[in-house]
């Protein structure tokens, strides 16, 4: 069973950077942006992240938070935020219970191996905790324009 739009967000409560819990109940009333990517300071999640920093203020100004997701735990959050600048906070789920919750743990495969990892997406939650979009085939260089066509409904 996977989630599509209009359904209720899974939820999530999960520590960020700096080992503060953070959770769906936090953004009651608001909209945010989930985006799960694999690994910190790889090069494709570093592009996709950085492009997500470079666009902040815009999401801002739509009223729109932004969270990130990863298996990482703290140090690395920690690390690959402060190398990029990065002005969101990044969720650990080492235990991948979000992913799972999610949908986006499953089979990839990479130079004919397959194995068990995370899906690069990204969910669009409303202010009443609804999924408005999902983002499955994330363009790391240009993720925010895709974001935006679908909040400003191109």
């Amino acid at each position: 069973m996977s989630l599509k739009q209009g359904d209720k967000a899974p939820f999530f409560s999960l520590m960020n950077q700096h080992q503060e819990l953070i959770s769906l109940d936090d953004f009651v009333g608001k909209k945010i942006i989930v985006f799960f990517y694999p690994k910190d300071n790889t090069p494709g999640c570093t592009k996709e992240a950085c492009d997500l920093r470079d666009n902040y203020d815009v999401f801002l100004n739509l009223g729109y938070s932004i969270l990130g997701v990863s298996c990482d735990g703290h140090d690395s959050h920690k690390k690959f935020i402060s190398k990029y600048n990065l002005p969101f906070d990044l969720l650990c789920d080492t235990e991948q219970k979000m992913v799972k919750d999610y949908h986006v743990w499953g089979l990839k495969k990479f130079m004919g191996k397959e194995y068990m990892g995370l899906i690069r997406t990204t969910f669009i939650i409303d202010a009443n905790g609804l999924i408005q979009d999902i983002i499955n085939n994330v363009k790391t260089k240009n993720h925010s324009e895709q974001i935006l066509k679908i909040i400003n409904n191109e």
